[in-house]
Parts: structure tokens; sequence; C-alpha cells
């Protein structure tokens, strides 16, 4: 091994460790009870609330699937799916933390999402749970795969060594840490990735513009390519007949092709999604005060404005100083990890590119988590065994991390998979299916059990529809699958909840406690 893999490999080595410790640490007290390993015994600060939150979300699209959007068609899809999530991440924070921190207390005290939405409509039967918690899995398993491809396309990238191979280490080391230490382990593994990942996203952004020759530089060589910092247009390369970008006589680009309104609200609606991210929305029921959501939301917004920006640009300097890397969108996500490589020591690429780590392990782990106590707690102490123990709800939930890892590493394998296209399919599916049930459940006092059962399946179905059936037909059907489906869950929820009888005295009469309790916070 070469000295300089030496000091990358050292670096992600210390990195590895301190997580693993990490883990380590919060197990015993973790393992205590189902409501410490699954949110922590509601005790987590503001800071760790707020960093984690984004970390888990920010998963490696940040890093290098925004990049990589932004590196092959220019600013269009990576600005407006920004701007969009950067809306939507204050949004979810100002409309929806406080709220259900205070509900999931008064709603039988709910430790996971789907046992929230039950207590919430008195669902004894917990069919909504058990509805909830097969959603959730269903379209985690594909999260999780995303986040491991991130792995081995990083090790592939930065040492040439098998993809597949990496992308097995990399989801056994996350599967490791999250099975051990519980939801503590994530948050505070979270913490100091959030931290790590906002390092690496300012270090390689500098650098990268510092060596195209400045910000005038960088602008001028990118506005010589056809639409590509235009926000109205969108670059469109030229690619050869095997789909990759022709680059004889250097990177080739066709006219722009216009980029409408309609493309613009179908990437902003990427911030309707927050309303139903459950590895979000848990982080709100898990803090320690909902007095402390405020300063969270602070620091959550500072966080993701900055890093999203930087991931975009980042994406747009590559383009500027290595035009000829990447002949396809799938092989330009590795652009912050060869921009790296390029322009840092040995030791700091290594700390940097330990940033990619931080952002699919920290997701990858979250969405472990929770598809294991949706599972364990909703279906099979919900549902199969109501009296079930808290240590046979742990061992549940653990073979169910174990199913969910194995499904990821499927998802996974092959190594031409689009972080980017992955994500975007898992955010659609659980933005649609539990956003405007959130919303709803928290300032609609009418909803009733029918109609969130409507509501998540209606979401559910169009997401599948959509993406597989009528995006293909494009046009105005090419709109991102989240837009139509989040409003059809709406409409169903509404519309059957009007249909079916008003909700109970007892469920009207817990909606008006809580709603007390928030009107005089």
């Amino acid at each position: 091994m070469a000295s300089n893999d030496f000091l990358v490999v050292l670096a992600m080595l210390i990195y590895f460790i301190v997580v693993l410790t990490i883990g380590f640490v919060y197990a015993k007290r973790s393992n205590s009870s189902t409501a410490e390993y699954f949110l922590g015994g509601r005790g987590v600060g503001p800071w760790l609330t707020a960093l984690s939150a984004e970390a888990s979300d920010m998963s490696g699209y940040l890093l290098m699937g925004l990049p990589g959007v932004a590196y092959f068609t220019g600013a269009s899809d990576a600005m407006w799916t920004a701007i969009g999530l950067a809306i939507g991440t204050y949004l979810n924070w100002k409309l929806v933390a406080e709220r259900l921190r205070r509900y999931s207390v008064v709603a039988g005290d709910s430790i996971t999402l789907p046992e929230f939405f039950s207590k919430r409509f008195h669902d004894h039967k917990n069919i909504v749970s058990t509805v909830a918690a097969v959603i959730i899995m269903v379209f985690f398993c594909v999260y999780v795969g995303s986040c491991f491809v991130t792995c081995g396309k990083l090790f592939n990238t930065l040492f040439g060594l098998d993809y597949a191979t990496m992308m097995v280490l990399g989801a056994i080391v996350v599967f490791l840490y999250t099975l051990v230490g519980g939801y503590l382990s994530v948050v505070a593994t979270d913490f100091v990735q959030g931290c790590l990942m906002f390092f690496a996203l300012a270090v390689v952004v500098v650098g990268s513009v510092t060596a195209a020759g400045g910000v005038e530089n960088t602008v001028a060589v990118l506005q010589a390519i056809p639409g590509f910092l235009s926000g109205t247009q969108i670059a469109v390369p030229v690619l050869d007949s095997a789909g990759a970008q022709v680059m004889e006589g250097g990177a080739q680009f066709a006219g722009p092709a216009e980029y409408g309104l309609l493309s613009i609200v179908s990437m902003l609606a990427w911030g309707l999604g927050y309303f139903g991210m459950p590895h979000v929305l848990v982080r709100f029921m898990g803090i320690r005060s909902a007095t402390e959501i405020k300063r969270s939301r602070h620091i959550a917004v500072v966080w993701v404005v900055i890093s999203l920006f930087c991931a975009v640009a980042i994406g747009l300097a590559g383009r500027a100083l290595i035009p000829t890397q990447f002949g396809t969108q799938a092989s330009a996500e590795n652009v912050f990890v060869v921009l790296s490589q390029m322009l840092l020591p040995s030791f700091l690429c290594g700390v940097v590119v330990s940033g990619i780590l931080a952002a699919s392990m920290s997701s990858s782990s979250s969405y472990l988590l929770i598809a294991g106590s949706s599972v364990a707690e909703n279906i099979f102490r919900g549902v199969i065994k109501r009296d079930a123990t808290d240590r046979q709800v742990m061992i549940v939930a653990r073979l169910t991390l174990i199913a969910v890892f194995l499904f990821g590493i499927f998802v996974a394998y092959d190594e031409n998979s689009s972080i980017f296209g992955v994500v975007s399919y898992a955010w659609a599916g659980l933005g649609a299916s539990f956003g405007p049930l959130m919303l709803c459940s928290l300032y609609w006092r009418r909803t009733t059990m029918q109609g969130a059962l409507a509501g998540m399946v209606a979401g559910t179905a169009t997401v599948l529809v959509w993406h597989n059936l009528v995006k293909p037909l494009g046009g105005v059907f090419g709109i991102y699958e989240l837009l139509p489906a989040f409003l059809v869950a709406l409409l169903a929820i509404v519309v059957v909840s009007k249909l079916t009888p008003a909700p109970s005295e007892e469920v009207l009469h817990e909606f008006d406690h809580y709603m007390d309790a928030s009107d005089a916070k």
C-alpha cells in the first residue's frame, strides 16, 4: 500500500474506532428498556437533536448524489432541489416538531411513529400501526440500500477496491453499532458525523473553487456551457450509444433544454417529504423538552442551508476543474471523492472522505433502527404478542435489523445504481405515505382512523404507480411523484374522514388537551 493510501486509511480507521466506541459506550443504557433503545428515554438535548436529525436525513446524496447532479447537468435540478429541502426543513421544524413532541406524550407516551398514529386514533387493534410499519419496512429497505451504495462507491473510487466487497464491509460496520447501541449511540454518532460532514463540505468547496482559479474564473468557465448555470434551463450532455457523455475535444453539450415552472415545482416538492420522514420525526419525539425545539430549529436550519449550498457548489466547481472526468451521472457522484484526493493532503483527505461515510452511516443506522422498532413494537408487540417483554421486543427488533441489512445489500449490489435516483424513490414513498397524515393528525381534529388508513395507502400506491407507469410518459406526467402522491393522500384523508363517523369523545378530548398544552407554551 502506498504511503498516501496508508494515511487515508489511517484517518478513516480512526473514524471507525470513534463511532464503534460510541456505540459500545451507550450499549448498557440503551439496552435497559425499549424506551431507551428506541427513543433515548426522551432525554436528548437540542444540539444533539438538531445535528442528529439533519445528519440522519442528509445521507450519501448530500455529499455524492447532489454534487453528481450538479456536475452532470448544471445548476437547475440540484439548486431547486436544495431550495426545496431547505424550505422543507424549516417548515418541518416550525410546524411539526414541537406539536409532535407534545402530542406523542399525550397519546400514550408513544415511542415510535406507527405507535403514535395508532394511539392518536385509539386504534386498539393496531391496524394503523401495522400498515405504517409495513410501509416503513418497504421504503427503508430501499433507503438503506442507497447508503450502502455510497460506501461501495467511496472505497472503489479511493483505492480501486472491489465495489461489492467494500459495500458489504461498510454495511457491516453500520449494522454493528446500530445493533449494539440503539438510539443514543445513533444520535451521538450523528452529532459527530454532522460536524464532520459540515467540515468536509466547507473544506472541499473552498479548495475546489480556489483550484479552479477563484469564483470569477469558475463562473466564466461554467457560463460557457449552454444552460449550465441557469435556473430556467438545464445543460444537455451529448451522449454516445452507450449512454456516456461524448468527450472528444472536451465534454460535449447540446443546446440547453428549457427548465420550466413545472420542473421547478417538481424539484421544490422535495421539501414536502420532510413531513413524513420517520427518521427525522422520531428526533422530535426524543428531544428532552418541547421548549428546546426552537433552539434546535435554528441550529438545524443553519446547518442545512450551508451544507446544501456547499454540496451544489462542489458539483459545479468540479465541472470547471475536471470537466471530462465523469461520463455519466452515476459516475459523477464520485466528484467529491476525486476532488478530495486531488486537493488535500492524504490524512486530511481521509478525514474529509470520512464525511461520506458519516453521511451514509448516520442515515442507514437511523433507517435500520426505525425499521426494527416499527416491526418489533408495532407488529410483534402490537399485534402478534401483546404481552411481549422488553427483552423479546428487542430480540425481534434485532432480527428485523438483520433482514433490512441483508435486503439493503441486495438493493446496493449493482454498482451502477444512482444514489440520487434511489433516494428520490424512497423519499417520495415515505413523504407521501406519512406527510399528509402527520399534518392532519396534528392540526385537524376531525381526522379519523379510516381517513388515516386511506391516506397512507393512497400515498404509497400513487408513488408506486406514478413512478413506474405514469412518469415514463414524460411531459406534464414527468413531475416528481412525491407531489401528486402527497396531494392524493391528503385528499383521501379529508374525503374519507368526512364520510366516516367523527372520532370518539376520548380522541377529541385528547386532541383538545394537546392543543391546550401547545397554545399555553
